[in-house]
């Protein structure tokens, strides 16, 4: 059996302990390199189920859009904090944001679509419409 090793994009010759840091998830852009959460899509007969893996964020870090049939998840988070003593002062900051975007089936019925997050998990539910369903089998009787 042979295993599967994805490499870098941007350092594709190293040995993977080498560029665990620069993965496949990583997306530059305006000079910074920022981690892309990854996403799982599940599809069953009701509906479609997007979740991202984003810890650390609180739900009103997100924004959640539809525009032309696309679906958009950002993220933006600010921190800031200062320390002053006595003989010194330590201000930090830190800035974190991602995008991710998702064409939507004309099958999801876009007025129902529902987002929860919880334990470090955005979770979208896209309902299908009625007529996108499958129906149930029927067995037909020849006579």
């Amino acid at each position: 059996m042979t295993n599967l090793i994805r490499s870098s994009r941007l350092f594709p010759n190293f040995p993977k302990m080498f560029t665990d840091f620069f993965d496949d998830d990583l997306e530059v852009g305006n000079g910074w390199l920022s981690r892309v959460p990854a996403a799982n899509i599940r599809e069953d007969d009701n509906e479609f189920t997007v979740e991202l893996a984003a810890p650390g964020l609180d739900k009103r870090d997100f924004h959640i859009n539809i525009e032309n049939g696309n679906l958009t998840i950002s993220c933006e988070k600010k921190e800031e904090s200062e320390v002053k003593e006595k003989d010194y002062t330590r201000k930090e900051f830190n800035y974190s944001s991602f995008y991710r975007s998702f064409m939507l089936p004309g099958s999801v019925d876009q007025d129902k679509i529902k987002a929860n997050y919880q334990d470090g998990v955005l979770k979208l539910g896209l309902p299908k419409k009625e007529e996108a369903k499958k129906l149930p089998k029927k067995q037909i009787s020849i006579s």
